[in-house]
Parts: structure tokens; sequence; C-alpha cells
């Protein structure tokens, strides 16, 4: 247990100060400086921290003045934060060895105090806490370089890379970046690409790469080493990482990915192998819980603005025309919700999270049928995975999964349209009509990545590749709130991160948009049929 005596609970303690300033300054009552004429009142915010299974509690005094309907009254908030349970080789390899990390005599690195990171850092998963009652966070390990690594001779080091699942923006500066950071950062110099995928492990033979052959790769979309789906078998996979000795393995990939990836962590852990094995989650629809995004999204929603314009354009040059985009969102609707918001040319936004109807009074066809009588045009974006219960299907289609196992999606896009048709053809039959209808799917996942995500891609695989070498295993690097962390990979591979609709971000979009909320206005049709 840490004291705040010791080293590590003086640590903690200037951390928990430093919190609970933060803490406080986010109170939006509160005042830095008070009348004298108003009483003072004492708050105290007692922060705790559990670190692995044992509780340090500090109670740290603050005096703020602020305004409260209750001055005579002394309250109490208490913010606790646990330390989440992080695999590490250690936990069943107990003879590893460390080393000095070779940053320390990197030419380009001057290691300093606040340098390396250490096991008490934390990174809080939830930030936003109500002052009036307790609150509790899970705290994450923060990601970086550690004083000491579990690096064996950097020789004797093999490291392998996979991509997994469909192409996505950012895919090829992950890879070049993984190269590079191992290279020189700490000279690692056996370094592999796995190809097509997760059977790769055992199909294929590995490509060796070095940093003069990924050079130009960030300036390419797709996957220079190749990708599939499916092909997931666990003993072949594992069998093939010790048959080539690999002793760390980097997974990039979706959610379906990272189940994988959890999978073959495990039978590491079984099979008591030296080996470290990490996810950086790569998913272009945003859909990766925990996370604050995944790369490629802010390229994503870029190009997918600039499909939304080119809509508009061909419904405002048609008469009673109607541009009609299908982006991607198989089961969430970040980047059409992200989309519309930055054009501002989206007259409806259809996402997997809301349900929706066509006929009747409030339904889509009304209106569209306004908003094209008002403005000579309209334009609607859908997500892929938007009314999938409303399109017929056969028999065999209820059933079909892809390879990756999810549910064949039925194309939205091409039933709105013919569907749109059917509408106007019956309501206004003497009146010309178009539906121009974009999909542009591929034109934007395989594009290369943007500068942002660029950046972002590099501090993803620095932070893998740190953490990796810190020990770590059956982890997950990523921004949570802003601050980089390890994650366990099973929690990322459990969590999904769906448009919260009774958030503000979907009030502005229907604000943005002015189309009906379907839900509500579905359950009054019910009612006044009844």
């Amino acid at each position: 247990m840490a004291t705040w005596g010791d080293a590590t609970g003086r640590s903690n303690h200037r951390a928990v100060r430093k919190l609970c300033k933060w803490y406080l300054l986010l109170r939006t009552d509160y005042r830095e400086d008070q009348e004298e004429e108003e009483e003072e009142e004492e708050t105290t915010l007692a922060v705790s921290y559990t670190e692995a299974n044992n509780l340090t509690t500090a109670p740290i005094p603050c005096s703020p003045n602020y305004n409260s309907s209750n001055s005579n009254s002394t309250s109490t908030a208490t913010l606790s934060f646990f330390a989440v349970q992080f695999p590490h080789l250690t936990n069943y390899l107990r003879d590893l060895q460390t080393r000095t990390n070779p940053l320390e005599h990197n030419p380009f690195y001057h290691p300093s105090d606040g340098f390396y990171v250490t096991d008490s850092d934390v990174v809080l998963r939830h930030v936003v806490h109500g002052f009036s009652s307790p609150s509790h966070s899970a705290a994450y390990h923060r990601a970086g370089p550690r004083n000491r690594v579990f690096l064996d001779q950097p020789s004797r080091t093999r490291a392998a890379i996979v991509t997994c699942g469909g192409l996505c923006p950012g895919l090829n500066t992950v890879i070049r970046e993984l190269v590079v950071g191992l290279w020189d950062l700490y000279g690692v110099r056996q370094i592999f690409g796995v190809k097509a995928g997760y059977r790769g492990f055992y199909s294929s033979k590995p490509v060796e790469l070095n940093p003069k052959l990924v050079h130009n790769w960030h300036k390419n979309g797709g996957t220079a080493l190749e990708t599939s789906r499916g092909g997931f078998d666990l003993q072949k996979i594992v069998d093939g990482i010790q048959d080539h000795g690999f002793n760390q393995v980097y997974i990039i990939g979706g959610d379906g990915t990272m189940r994988g990836a959890v999978k073959i962590f495990d039978e590491i852990r079984r099979r008591r192998l030296n080996i470290s094995v990490t996810g950086i989650p790569k998913t272009v629809d945003n859909d990766v819980g925990i996370i604050d995004r995944s790369f490629g999204f802010q390229t994503a929603v870029e190009r997918a603005q600039e499909a939304i314009s080119a809509a508009h354009v061909e419904a405002e040059s048609a008469v009673n025309g109607i541009g009609l985009l299908k982006l991607m969102g198989r089961s969430t609707g970040h980047i059409a919700l992200y989309a519309t918001l930055s054009s501002r040319e989206v007259d409806c936004c259809l996402i997997p999270e809301i349900d929706f109807y066509l006929e009747g009074k409030g339904g889509l066809f009304e209106f569209l049928e306004q908003r094209v009588k008002e403005n000579g045009h309209a334009v609607l974006v859908v997500a892929e995975g938007a009314g999938q219960d409303l399109i017929p299907r056969k028999d065999a289609q209820t059933s079909e999964k892809d390879e990756s196992g999810n549910p064949v999606l039925l194309d939205v896009g091409g039933w709105l349209k013919s569907e749109l048709k059917k509408w106007w053809a019956r309501e206004h039959p003497d009146d010309l009509f178009t539906v121009k209808y974009i999909d542009p799917t591929y034109m934007i996942r395989a594009v290369p990545a943007n500068a942002t995500d660029n950046l972002y891609c590099t501090l993803l695989a620095h932070s893998a590749i740190h953490g990796v070498m810190a020990g770590y295993t059956g982890f997950v690097s990523g921004p949570v709130n802003g601050n980089y962390a390890y994650i366990p990979l099973e929690e990322v591979a459990q969590a999904k991160n769906e448009v919260n609709i009774k958030d503000h971000k979907w009030a502005w979009v229907r604000s943005v948009t002015n189309q009906p909320d379907f839900v509500r206005n579905q359950t009054l049709n019910h009612a006044d049929k009844s």
C-alpha cells in the first residue's frame, strides 16, 4: 500500500491535489473571490485512489468560496478512482529481468524529470462528476515510456504486425510508425509484416520490414500488408506465432479483430509464453468504446462532407431533386452525424440508433415533401445500418453472416431510392422528380489519412511500443479524455461507442436539419389510431 510519506505516496499526493484543483474549476458556480459579506463555506473534496487491491484515501482540504443555495452547511463530495487490473508478463513469468530503457542512450532524447511514466500515473475514464454526491471512476495506466523495460537484447526481439478486417484511412501510417518506432527508439531490427490478416500467421511467409521500405507508406491508402476477414483458427495462429519466434505481436483491426486478439492473448498466457500482445483498434465507423475516437474517423468525416456537397449540387440542379447519400455506419451513426453537422447542407440524417418510418404524419415522406416544396430540393443522409428492420428480407437473408460473423446488411440506400420514386409517382404523377443516389463507401475508406489522423496514428503506434517494452500484454493503447492510456484488451473488445441520441450532439443535428423526432411522432400516431 502506498502511504503519503513515501516517494510514491508523495507523488500520488501531488497528483490528487492537482486533481482536486482541476475538479473544483469544473464547477460553474465556483468563484475565486467572494464578497466579504457572504458567509464562507468550507468544502472538503476527498479523493480515493485504489492501487492494485489496496485502497488509499487522501482527504484534501480545499476551501473554495462559491455561491451555494445553502451557505450555512458544510458539504463533502467524494471522488474515488480505482486502478484497473492490468495484464503483465510477470503475472505468469516471475523471473523476467528488466534493463535500462534504451532511450537513455538515444541521441534524440534527453530524459529528465517527468519524461518517464510511472505505474502510479493514471488516466481517469470519467472526468465529469456531480459535486453533490459521491462519484467513482476507473483509472487506467497512463501510456508512455518507462525507465525500466522488459526488453530482451534487441537482436533477439522479433516483432510481428498484422492488419485485419476492412480498410480504413491510416492503416499504412500505423504500420510505418510501428516499424520506425521499434527500429529507432528501441533498436529492434527483426520486424515482420504478416500478410492477409489472421490467416497469414499460418498460411504465408512473413515479410521483413525496415524504415527504408516503409518510408512512404503513410502517403497511400489501404494496407501494404494486405488484409482479409475471417481465417481465425486460434491454435494455428498461436502455433504460427511460436514457430516464427515472435515475442511481440501488434494486431490492428476492428471490434471483431479485437475479440480475436483477446483469445490469442488468453492462449499465449495459458501456454506461459514470453510474448506480448497489443491491439490497435481500427474502425472507420468510430464504434470502438472507451477511447476518444478511432484512427481514420476524422479523415472519413472530411471525405463524407465532400460527398454531401456533391449530393447537394446534384439535388439543387434538378427539378424537385433529392440527393440521397449512404455513408458507413453498420451499428453506429457517427460519420453521418459529424458530416451532417459539418456540412450544414443536410435536410435529414438517419442513423442506426434511431427508428424512422416513411408514411403518415411526421414520417420521412411528409418531411421531404415539405422541404422540396419550400426549397425545390432536399438532401438525405443515411448510415448503412439504418432502417434495416424496414427493408423486406427473404428467409435466407435473415440469418446471413459475413466472414467476420456480422449480419449482412441490405442496401438501405437503394431501397430508399426505390421507395422515394414510388411515393412521388403515387402522390405527384404529373410532376418531375429526380433522386441522385451516391454511395462513396470505398472512396472514403480507401484514401490516405489526413494530417490529423496521421499524427494520431503516430501517437497510437508509439504508445503501443512503449507499453510492450514495459512488459504489458493484452492491452490497447488510446486516448481517454485526451490523455493516452493502456486499457485491457478485453474491455475494449466488449465496449461499444454508440451515438447517444439523448445528448446535445443529436439535439444539435435535429436543430440544424429541423427533421422530425420519428420515435416520438410514431408513438403519437399509434395512440391516435387506437
